[in-house]
């Protein structure tokens, strides 16, 4: 199990994006959260197993009407949590 922390900036907010994470996050059996930032970019920490946060990843990268670049990736110690959230 990893947890990832990101930063993903473009067309992320206004689009859906934290809601439709939340939905890949369940789908793809990981937990953690989302929210958007005051600059206009989206923080958000996954965890799970690797191939299932690239698979989640690749997921909302396909979604219609959402862009983005992953700003920052780092990878963290995981958490004991049971679910993923919007902050």
């Amino acid at each position: 199990m990893v947890r990832w922390h990101l930063i993903l900036s473009g067309r992320v907010q206004g689009v859906g994006l934290r809601f439709r994470t939340k939905m890949a996050a369940q789908q793809f059996h990981l937990t953690g959260w989302v929210h958007n930032l005051d600059d206009g970019d989206v923080e958000l920490e996954l965890q799970g197993e690797q191939d299932n946060i690239d698979r989640c990843l690749l997921y909302l990268r396909r979604l219609p009407g959402i862009q983005f670049s992953i700003l920052q990736a780092e990878e963290m110690e995981p958490a004991d949590e049971r679910r993923f959230h919007i902050m």
